[in-house]
């Protein structure tokens, strides 16, 4: 198996699309093992695409896709605006809160990242903001949407785990807002120094507020109206996806009036590319998981990590740890792909609470959007707002930071993630 680590991260280096250096990588594996047929890569990867929960998937993308084309967009960045126009460094703080607010709709890191690198970067660098101090605050709230439902890297954790996808969006509701938390303090600490004023000395009315608000309730019911469904038991989570994408058709057509043909069109051509590059990933993961599993290597690992320390708490700790180290080098949504089917065996035999590892594995793993070398995030944010990565690092370090802490915090405190699925699920 070393072998085939070895081809995909040469791969890798030399500038491979991801999903075909997992594909050539995971088949050399069967073509080095005489007892395995060669049927059996074609049919692992049509198969692994077979699975039921992965049908939310294409429908939250599409669903995203649509409200982007309905003007929701453009309702939450006003709200966002309003409610912090006061605050120091008023649009660095607009980046923070309409990431939160976008959660619900985007659920895709990268793509929020860019986004609000077009959107608000252009009025920053006019305000006097530095180009990498725009560039690292874009990228770091964006991970605030990996958090919040309906978050792919969760969808993809719980469907290929096995586990409840509607508690594991529950329990990455707390961390997204502690996420927010501390990156709007680091900003308001960073613009203090920097000089970045606010963009009005007034504070928004409530009736400004609670006006702004009514213009975008249908995007903010959006995860409300998810997290319902599931823990009534009216939907399954493909179910909650369909309907999801349903929903943001009849907003956008009957109520915002905002979605015209040209619209749907591209919201529709914008998720066939989407989901393509997605279960492409998805099927050519089988073949190294298969592999990961022929090898025993869940076993092997349980028995290390079981070895390593007689703490639960320790374990996972070093787990994490790895993580991170391997988040940047490896693209998280391969890192879930790959990894969830060898550590989720593991945690269970720890006694481990599987949605409190999914959150914290997933975030962990999307912290490595925001470190080179592979970090997709911290290059898409660098090139839209036209500065180094240097430059990037230089103002970016303490949302880094905070974003470090954040994962510390919740590591220690496993109840911040745990408390509100049983809250609702019981």
């Amino acid at each position: 198996m070393s072998v085939v680590l070895i081809i995909f991260g040469v791969l890798l280096l030399l500038g491979m699309p991801v999903a075909f250096a997992i594909g050539i990588a995971g088949l050399v594996f069967f073509l080095r093992d005489p007892f395995l047929p060669l049927t059996m890569p074609v049919q692992l990867a049509l198969s692994e695409t077979q699975n039921f929960a992965l049908l939310a998937i294409p429908m939250f993308v599409l669903a995203g896709n649509l409200m982007n084309e309905t003007g929701v967009t453009d309702r939450l960045l006003a709200f966002a605006s309003v409610i912090t126009r006061h605050m120091q460094g008023g649009l660095a703080q607009v980046s923070v809160v309409l990431s939160t607010l976008m959660g619900g709709v985007s659920g895709s890191a990268i793509a929020d990242a860019s986004m609000e690198s077009r959107i608000l970067g252009p009025g920053m660098v006019k305000r006097g903001y530095s180009r990498g101090y725009g560039a690292a605050i874009h990228g770091a709230s964006a991970l605030i949407t990996v958090a919040i439902p309906p978050s792919i890297g969760l969808v993809l954790y719980g469907s290929i785990g096995e586990v409840s996808i509607g508690r594991l969006f529950a329990g990455g509701i707390v961390p997204g807002l502690l996420i927010t938390g501390v990156l709007m303090i680091g900003v308001a600490i960073t613009a203090r120094r920097r000089g970045y004023a606010a963009e009005s000395d007034q504070r928004a009315s409530w009736r400004e507020v609670t006006s702004m608000a009514g213009r975008c309730v249908w995007a903010l019911l959006f995860p409300v109206l998810l997290l319902v469904a599931l823990r009534f038991g009216l939907l399954v989570p493909s179910e909650v996806g369909a309907v999801a994408a349903v929903y943001a058709v009849v907003i956008g057509w009957f109520v915002h009036r905002a979605l015209t043909r040209e619209g749907l069109a591209r919201a529709l051509r914008q998720s066939v590319r989407d989901v393509g590059m997605i279960m492409l990933l998805i099927s050519m993961s089988a073949l190294i998981s298969y592999g990961i599993k022929w090898e025993m290597m869940p076993q092997r690992l349980a028995g290390f990590l079981v070895g390593l320390h007689d703490s639960p708490a320790v374990v996972v700790g070093v787990v994490l740890l790895f993580l991170l180290v391997l988040g940047t080098v490896v693209d998280s949504t391969v890192m879930i792909l790959v990894l969830t089917s060898v550590l989720v065996p593991v945690m269970r035999d720890l006694g481990v609470d599987l949605v409190f590892f999914g959150v914290m594995m997933v975030l962990t793993c999307a912290f490595g959007l925001l470190t080179p070398p592979v970090g997709l995030a911290a290059y898409a944010v660098c090139s839209i707002m036209e500065c180094s990565i240097g430059e990037y690092f230089r103002e970016g370090w303490p949302f880094l930071l905070g974003l470090l802490l954040v994962l510390i915090i919740l590591a220690l405190f496993p109840g911040l993630v745990t408390f509100f699925p049983r809250l609702l699920f019981g």
